[in-house]
């Protein structure tokens, strides 16, 4: 449905008002012969009939469009009333702006926010109602607590009220206190199985270290037993060079010697007799 037409000021267009209800356009729709019609309007009508009601050329919901923006801009600048004028309400302002003003109209009716209440009351007069409400809720003049919804909840028992209250923070605490030993229980046994099995790996991790220094403690006994064998090597061809370069100047003396005394006398003397008789000992030698 579109807006009362009495509720404008001025003149205004014909070709602004519904096709159908005959008021001012609301959330218009424009069908392909040009007419305009509310939304509400034209579908309520599509409805029952497949036609444009001006003219009865054939229509259906997908052709519907938007209004012109020309017609748009038209109807969003007609001034009119609000619709609380009969409350009180004086304003005037532009059809564009006209809901915003609505929803936070102060002479607007409102239902009171009290459960069981039904009165209708203005904006600005709720919070003298909900001052004097009969269905507002306070709590007990004694100071037991106690919210008082209605009149027969003046005649309550302040201690009876006051049990009751205890024993269900007394239940609340019982649950709290359930659900806390509950979580740190579910807590302490993730922790005791991630404890257990962090447990083994490190076992494990042990024994494969242990394993792992077992094999290296071998290799260093091999690597220092193949040492000690070098070094003995060493030693002895270190003494058998020791003999050779003895042996060798032994030679080299009785070499000179022998040229000496050649123009005297012949000999048989082989100077490497002595080379001849060294007993060679053959050599291994270990590579690391």
């Amino acid at each position: 449905m579109g807006y009362d037409i009495e509720r404008f000021v001025g003149y205004v267009n014909e070709g602004l008002l519904c096709s159908i209800c005959r008021d001012v356009l609301e959330d218009p729709l424009q069908a392909p012969c040009e007419h305009a019609f509310c939304t509400a309007c034209i579908h309520g009508w599509l409805v029952h009939h497949s036609n444009c009601p001006e003219d009865r050329q054939m229509i259906d919901v997908s052709l519907l469009r938007p209004l012109y923006r020309y017609m748009r801009n038209d109807l969003n600048r007609l001034q009119l009333h609000c619709k609380n004028r009969e409350y009180g309400c004086q304003m005037v302002c532009s059809l564009e702006s006209i809901d915003r003003h609505e929803r936070e109209c102060e002479y607007s009716q409102i239902p009171c926010s009290n459960a069981g209440c039904t009165v209708q009351v203005e904006r600005r007069n709720l919070d003298s109602h909900l001052a004097v409400c009969e269905y507002r809720s306070r709590e007990c003049p004694n100071g037991c607590g106690y919210t008082i919804l209605s009149v027969e909840d003046t005649q309550h028992n302040c201690v009876a009220e006051l049990r009751t209250e205890l024993e269900l923070l007394r239940s609340e605490m019982i649950c709290r206190v359930e659900e806390a030993k509950h979580e740190m229980e579910s807590r302490l046994d993730s922790q005791r199985r991630h404890m257990v099995q962090k447990e083994s790996i490190l076992q494990n991790e042990i024994e494969e270290l242990k394993s792992q220094m077992s094999r290296m403690m071998s290799d260093v006994r091999s690597l220092m037993a193949a040492e000690r064998q070098h070094r003995q090597e060493l030693e002895q061809a270190e003494l058998e060079k020791r003999e050779l370069m003895e042996l060798l100047r032994g030679l080299q003396k009785d070499s000179r010697l022998t040229t000496a005394e050649g123009s005297r006398k012949p000999t048989n003397f082989r100077p490497l007799t002595r080379l001849e008789s060294v007993k060679r000992k053959p050599r291994e030698v270990t590579v690391i």
